[in-house]
């Protein structure tokens, strides 16, 4: 277990360190190491906030205490930050800088000369828009800065004999909205109070969650279970997600599969940007080879670009991907003058 040395190394560093502890495997392990080398001199502080299943923050509780290391809670309100209860692609970066900005003055106020988080390797390639709002704010990845990887994480937390080394991963509530739909503290509790349901109903789910679109509840599961739920009273199980204000309950037939709702993303990546038309002034145009030599510098730009010269009233119709800006330059650089 070199790495663990490694990350007991790292920690040793810092005279006192105060760790973002979300209660996962990831911050629980750099609680327990950080604790087991700087005994009081490290602190784990968890963020409650409607976002927060409360069973995890029951667990978080649970955890620092086995573990022994001062375990503070506050109390964060990214929800009603617009920029993040309007649930946009980088709702997570907001999320985070509402965190950091309460844990700094914490950490300031605890001589902490440091904040460690729990990203590990494997989350800097996957999107994670707060990580930039770590970034920002000097906070520490002990995990990724040494390439621990998740599957070495849960590796070294059960050599070291942590019963949760293999506790699934509970991304915060706001994750099972789509993209755009806007999230309130009520919707929060209703999705957390369905997954509470669904896993009462179906207990032998590790991993499953609840997406909310609209008043539509769509149960993911791992598809092994499918039998098993098909085989219980789903009438029950309809009537009390009902009850919640749910008008569909569906089952994902692709079965469970974490960050489902970043396929959006991906297939927002891969779509080619829009074209837009544009019209733009260019006084010295006055011949066909004026005309010539712009097209070609826009299509130098943008080789698909659609160009249209009006030698009357002197303007260029250009329909491209690219952005005004860059058209101006590329006019420009022909030694025409845009107006």
């Amino acid at each position: 277990m070199e790495k663990y040395y490694q990350l007991r190394e790292f920690l040793g560093q810092y005279d006192r360190v105060l760790i973002a502890y979300s209660g996962g495997v990831d911050s629980t392990l750099v609680a327990q190491v950080a604790y087991g080398v700087l005994g009081e001199r490290a602190v784990a502080v968890t963020a409650n906030s409607p976002s927060l299943f409360p069973a995890e923050l029951e667990a978080a509780k649970q955890q620092a205490q086995a573990i022994g290391i001062p375990h503070l809670i506050i109390e964060t309100r990214e929800i009603e930050d617009p920029r993040y209860s309007s649930n946009p692609p980088d709702r997570c970066y907001f999320c985070k800088s509402a965190l950091y900005d309460k844990l700094l003055p914490l950490a300031a106020q605890l001589n902490c000369e440091v904040i460690c988080d729990g990203v590990n390797a494997d989350d800097l390639r996957d999107y994670r828009p707060g990580i930039r709002a770590a970034k920002e704010r000097s906070v520490v990845s002990p995990l990724a800065h040494l390439g621990i990887s998740k599957l070495e994480v849960r590796a070294i937390s059960r050599w070291l004999g942590l019963p949760w080394w293999d506790k699934p991963a509970q991304p915060c509530l706001s994750s099972r909205f789509p993209y755009g739909e806007a999230i309130t503290p009520q919707k929060l509790e209703r999705v957390g109070k369905a997954e509470y349901i669904l896993r009462q109903f179906l207990p032998e789910a590790r991993e499953l969650r609840v997406r909310s679109i609209g008043d539509s509840a769509r149960i993911e599961i791992s598809k092994d279970l499918f039998p098993l739920l098909l085989a219980r009273d789903v009438t029950a199980l309809t009537a009390a997600l009902r009850q919640l204000g749910f008008t569909n309950i569906s089952l994902d037939l692709e079965g469970f599969r974490s960050g489902k709702l970043n396929d959006v993303l991906v297939r927002r990546a891969q779509e080619p940007p829009p074209k837009v038309t544009m019209e733009l002034s260019v006084p010295s145009i006055v011949c066909e080879g004026c005309v010539d030599t712009i097209t070609k510098a826009i299509k130098n730009l943008d080789p698909q670009a659609e160009v249209t010269a009006d030698l009357e009233r002197k303007t260029i119709a250009v329909q491209t991907t690219a952005s005004l800006d860059d058209l101006r330059t590329a006019i420009t650089n022909t030694g025409h003058t845009v107006q």
